[in-house]
Formats: structure tokens, C-alpha cells, sequence
């Protein structure tokens, strides 16, 4: 690819990633000299509108968002043939990072540390009605500062949406996605209860759309939730793991929604409060009549 082509004024200087019907550039601002990131789509057939669309309320959504977690969105530049638009460029924040599921956390305290972040990031998202939808490892990078930031809000969606199709990543897709029901920052809390049990056993949980490579055989669609087993609790797939944090994550991907945290705030406290505890163990922990460590 040549660095001086451009996308809507902008010089490309990379190619740094692609999506299903996107390309994701470095550009920058020949009168300002910012470097951004530009996400472009181009509409070839009418199958292609929904990634048009899929853009559209990325920008809108990312437009009402500021937190120093999540991924700044700038502007949506468009052009037009015969009064349709045929071409989308989103203009975002360029983070200079790698991917969580590429650059794991050197400790089990510096992995809550995180947790904690991408928590009160969603948070910010569901205060203003918002939700991710699809949180994953991969949906998160990781600065050469420690700071996470949340990218990707290509599924997010208004609190309390049902999708007209199934959206959203095996392995880590809630019930209520995997169903076309309801979805809310509930639905975030279970996407990253699963994400901070892959984190810290890198194993996936099992989920209404296993991932294909662990499937013997192919469903149609999601499977029935009563046919998905809850998983083994991650302190017993890792031992190093905490209880506290083990009963947190479990918590969170509670296949019934109810009966996940109330609300992602509730599950960013108790994260803050573990951190603290590894960082500074006391000499007795709470135990529960059932035996169970307790908050």
C-alpha cells in the first residue's frame, strides 16, 4: 500500500487491522499533523448496508461517551452517490497498545487492576445507556502504561435493545444474546465475568455458542440454556486464583441475568476491594457457615 494514498483527506500510514467488512488505518491530518485512527467502510452491494449502518451508530454512540478507558471517537466523515451514502470513515482515537489476549497481566493483582478499569469504563457507558455488548480480551488494549482501553463499539447498542440477529462472540456471548432477548449491563457484567475467567485460566467458559473448535458438532443456532453447565470455578482450574475473585467471576456470568451483580459499579467496588486485598493480605479472612469466603 502506498503512504501517501488517502481516505477522505487523511495520509494513511498503516494498516493496522480489519473487520469483517472494514479496514482499520493510522492516518494523519496533512494540517495538523494528528495521527488518528480511521475505520473505513465501503458499501459495494446492498448486503453491505449493515456495516454502513453498524458504523453509523458506532460514531453516535462513541460521541457520547469521554472516559480515559474507552477509546475516544472523533467524527464520522460520509460520501454520498445519488443522495446514499456508499462510504463511511470513523475518525478515533489512535492507542498505541496490544491486545489483552496478547499482552497478559504479569500478576494476578495487576490482572484485577485491570479488570477494575475496563469495569468502571463500562460503567461510564451504561450511566450514559449504553451498552458494549461485546467485551473480550481482544476488545481490549493494553498501553505501555498498564492503562486498558476499551475498543470496538461496532455491537454496542441503547440499554434494553433486542437485535434482530444474534450478535456477539462464542465463548463469551450472554444467554440473552445468544436468544435475541433483552439486553443490559448485565449483559457487559457476563461478557466480562467470561473474559476475566479466560484472563486467568485461558480457558473459555461454556457459553449458548461454544466456539467451533471446541464444538464435536455444529448447532444451527444457540443452544438451549438449561443444556449449558456452569463452568468450574476458576480457583479450581487455578489454584493462585483468590476465592474472593473466583466467587466474583462466577457471580458475573450467571446464566439468569438476576441473578448477575445488580450493576457494573457493584462489580468494580468489589474488584477494587480484592486488588487491595492481594496487595495487602490480612491474617484472617471472612469465612462463611458455608465455608465460603464472604465480601
Amino acid at each position: 500500500m502506498s503512504t501517501d494514498r488517502e481516505i477522505f483527506g487523511f495520509r494513511i500510514l498503516a494498516r493496522i487491522g480489519q473487520g469483517a467488512a472494514s479496514q482499520l488505518y493510522a492516518v494523519q491530518d496533512p494540517k495538523t499533523k494528528q495521527v488518528w485512527s480511521l475505520k473505513h467502510v465501503m458499501k459495494n452491494t446492498e448486503k453491505d448496508q449493515r456495516f454502513i449502518d453498524q458504523v453509523e451508530q458506532e460514531a453516535a454512540i462513541g460521541s457520547k461517551l469521554d472516559h480515559a478507558n474507552l477509546r475516544g471517537t472523533e467524527r464520522i466523515m460520509r460520501k454520498r452517490k445519488r443522495f446514499k451514502v456508499v462510504e463511511v470513515a470513523l475518525l478515533m482515537e489512535l492507542v498505541d497498545g496490544t491486545t489483552l489476549d496478547q499482552k497478559l497481566p504479569d500478576s494476578q493483582v495487576d490482572a484485577v487492576r485491570l479488570f477494575v478499569q475496563v469495569a468502571r469504563a463500562l460503567d461510564h457507558m451504561h450511566s450514559r445507556g449504553f451498552v458494549h455488548a461485546d467485551i473480550k480480551p481482544n476488545n481490549i488494549l493494553i498501553t505501555d502504561d498498564g492503562s486498558a482501553k476499551i475498543i470496538d463499539l461496532g455491537q454496542a447498542c441503547k440499554t434494553g435493545t433486542i437485535k434482530k440477529r444474534v450478535q456477539g462472540t462464542p465463548g463469551y456471548i450472554a444467554p440473552e444474546q445468544g436468544h435475541q432477548k433483552e439486553i443490559t449491563p448485565r449483559t457487559d457484567i457476563y461478557n466480562l465475568g467470561a473474559t476475566m475467567y479466560w484472563i486467568l485460566t485461558r480457558e473459555v467458559i461454556p457459553t449458548v455458542m461454544p466456539p467451533k473448535e471446541d464444538q464435536e458438532g455444529l448447532f444451527a443456532g444457540a443452544i438451549d440454556t438449561s443444556r449449558v453447565n456452569a463452568p468450574v470455578p476458576p480457583h479450581e482450574k487455578n489454584p493462585t486464583v483468590h476465592p474472593l475473585l473466583s466467587k466474583q467471576i462466577m457471580d458475573c456470568v450467571s446464566l439468569e441475568p438476576i441473578k448477575r451483580p445488580e450493576s457494573m459499579a457493584i462489580v468494580a467496588n468489589r474488584l477494587e476491594m480484592i486488588a487491595d486485598l492481594l496487595e495487602n493480605p490480612p491474617a484472617d479472612i471472612p469465612i462463611s457457615e458455608t465455608g465460603e469466603t464472604t465480601f
